[in-house]
């Protein structure tokens, strides 16, 4: 049995890392010092070059301070050389179509299982499902506020189907729910409609429609033999423009199969992936670490992004998302005690920024780190800071407490204390532009209806009103 490790080096923050055997270990023959030599002199990495450096070492237990600034200043210089100093972000709105799901995700708390929105279900909960129609409405009223882009990540509906036809192939089956988690949407309060129907509402004038992750491309050709591409290319033609790569959270199977047995496998989110750049489509790529999974797990993870790139090179930015775990099942059951330490969140940046030597952008989350932190990432490798979200409820239903929204005046401000300029960006990162900050009022300019008026200001108050609930 592996040694446990000590509660600086464990992620989860518990005890119980030990009891899941893992036969992935960080482990490695390669040194600290060749791997920071290596990582300096901007040569490519190997995993156990990557495992040295997150770990900082792997011959002793813990996180050594010094070398951990070692790490974290090889990384910023790299980010200065491959990105410059700029702070990016992106003006968007987050428009989720509905939480119902029956995967039943360990570390989710966003979900609603799907049965309570069944209308013979008496019960009451907290979740929703939107119409075609009202997201188009949410859609055009942002695209009016000055979005660029539209961001939509939803649970897996039992109602919702690629397009008719698959609807009709879904209910040929003898026992749909049991064999293709699917029932009818006459079942439901809410009807979702298709996902075609969903991309058509939201893809409104010129919006940027960032929508469709491999987990829901799989749950949009269940029951079928379509191939990922040919899903994407009818999503493509019904207004999609980009996929993020979430659903990814450690590409391991051991690791899945404590956290998110029911979710689709490793392979399964690569191919969702290359069929979405086969199809045209720029993606995204995430990590979700600091639960149950190791050193090792993570630059495992890394290494499959990296192979992905290398074969097609779609991925615009590469996103480490710390598990935020209050309210999460993997807490209340004791699975784990804890999400990452400070220090593994700037090493995990930091080592995304020195393996990941074919993605441009990394990003460092404000709504799961808060601005001083967040900022603080932008030093140790990160050079994106997210977008204006307008609402995020994700990581908020687990427990996250750092807002639902930031203006572009936040961007100016926040930036400004770290003495880099802030850019406003499409998701791209194709076209960008330098805000001046003494260019008021401070609001975007690169959404199609943009004129530089601040996002919600008039509209409800100064920069904080309640957006409609939704996420990324």
């Amino acid at each position: 049995m592996r040694e446990r490790p000590a509660p600086s080096e464990a992620p989860l923050g518990a005890d119980s890392d030990a009891d899941f055997h893992f036969d992935i270990v960080p482990e490695t023959d390669q040194s600290f010092e060749n791997a920071l030599a290596k990582a300096r002199a901007g040569g490519r990495l190997t995993v156990d070059d990557g495992i040295e450096l997150i770990a900082t070492g792997t011959e002793h237990r813990g996180i050594d301070p010094v070398r951990k600034e070692q790490v974290l200043e090889a990384a910023d210089r790299r980010r200065a050389s491959v990105v410059g100093e700029d702070v990016t972000f992106v003006a968007n709105l987050n428009n989720n179509v509905t939480t119902a799901c029956n995967t039943g995700c360990l570390f989710c708390n966003f979900k609603d299982t799907a049965h309570q929105f069944e209308s013979a279900n008496d019960g009451e909960h907290a979740g929703f499902t939107k119409t075609p129609a009202e997201s188009r409405s949410i859609v055009t009223d942002a695209l009016e506020m000055g979005i660029y882009e539209v961001t939509s990540v939803s649970g897996l509906h039992p109602a919702f189907a690629l397009s008719d036809e698959h609807h009709e192939i879904l209910k040929s089956f003898d026992d749909p729910a049991r064999e293709v988690d699917y029932k009818p949407p006459a079942v439901y309060d809410t009807d979702p409609g298709t996902y075609l129907d969903q991309m058509r509402a939201m893809s409104v004038g010129d919006v940027h429609l960032h929508s469709m992750t491999p987990e829901e491309a799989a749950h949009a050709r269940r029951g079928t033999d379509w191939s990922y591409e040919a899903v994407y290319r009818e999503l493509k033609a019904a207004g999609l423009d980009s996929a993020p790569g979430t659903a990814a959270e450690i590409l391991v199977e051991e690791v899945r199969d404590v956290i998110c047995p029911g979710k689709i496998s490793s392979d399964e989110w690569i191919a969702g992936m290359e069929g979405a750049m086969a199809a045209g489509l720029d993606v995204t790529a995430t990590m979700m670490y600091g639960h149950v999974e190791n050193a090792a797990h993570r630059i495992h993870h890394l290494k499959t992004v990296r192979d992905l790139q290398d074969r097609l090179g779609g991925i615009t930015e590469f996103v480490p998302l710390s598990f935020v775990h209050q309210n999460t099942p993997l807490y209340e059951r004791g699975v784990v005690g804890g999400g990452a330490s400070d220090a593994e969140d700037e090493l995990v940046i930091a080592v995304s920024r020195l393996f990941l030597d074919n993605i441009e952008n990394v990003q460092a989350s404000w709504v799961k780190f808060g601005n001083a932190k967040g900022l603080k990432l932008l030093n140790c490798g990160a050079n994106d800071f997210m977008g204006t979200i307008l609402s995020e409820e994700i990581t908020t239903r687990a427990g996250g407490t750092y807002g639902e929204f930031r203006s572009v005046a936040d961007y100016v401000e926040m930036a400004a204390a770290i003495g880099r300029p802030a850019v406003e960006r499409s998701t791209d990162y194709r076209t960008q532009r330098v805000v001046d900050p003494d260019d008021n009022p401070l609001g975007p300019r690169l959404g199609p209806r943009a004129d530089g008026t601040p996002l919600l200001d008039g509209r409800g108050g100064a920069d904080r009103i309640e957006p409609t609930p939704a996420d990324d």
